[in-house]
């Protein structure tokens, strides 16, 4: 009897010495909208994939563009969002820190606070030569109900915007296109 209380004691005390488990990016994710008064995402296996081909062709091509696999509107229309956005990056090895930069962009941070979305995809791959990580993250949410105005067509057909960063100073601007919305570069 006593070896099998010492035995669960020296368990739980391992247990507690045990770093935390880390957080899933969709929830590093719903952490920060959280924050901002915004709903939490859950991971959706049809984001995912987009992601991933995203991640893949820009790893393929070792470039970092929104415009790898073609057009995000045609990219995103299997997931049938109402909204959806998308970040990309290339650098680090790990979510968190991807994630940071993300957050300290003006823009990936829109694209983070993405009102009411509900669902996000989040993948990463290397490069030829294994030393360069791109990672792509796409988020959505839902249509709005019909006469909320903001974002609508005049027949009240949603839009699907991105928004987009330039690629940093280290790698040639491979577009000049800041904002996407509906095919139209502004």
């Amino acid at each position: 009897m006593q070896r099998t209380v010492g035995g669960l004691i020296a368990g739980v005390l391992l247990l507690a010495a045990a770093p935390a488990m880390a957080e899933s990016p969709a929830e590093l994710i719903s952490g920060f909208r959280l924050k901002h008064g915004e709903v939490r995402v859950v991971r959706d296996a049809t984001l995912d994939r987009i992601a991933m081909d995203q991640a893949r062709a820009m790893a393929a091509k070792d470039d970092l563009s929104h415009d790898a696999l073609g057009p995000f509107n045609r990219r995103v229309a299997p997931a049938g969002a109402g909204r959806a956005a998308e970040n990309i990056a290339y650098g680090y090895d790990n979510f968190e820190k991807t994630l940071g930069q993300w957050i300290d962009s003006s823009g990936h941070r829109k694209n983070l606070l993405l009102h009411n979305a509900s669902r996000v995809g989040i993948a990463s791959a290397r490069n030829a030569s294994g030393k360069r990580t791109y990672w792509a993250m796409v988020i959505a949410g839902d249509y709005e109900p019909k006469g909320k105005g903001k974002g609508k067509k005049k027949d009240g057909e949603p839009l699907v915007a991105v928004k987009r960063e330039a690629a940093p100073a280290s790698k040639p601007k491979s577009s000049s296109c800041h904002i996407k919305l509906l095919s139209l570069c502004i």
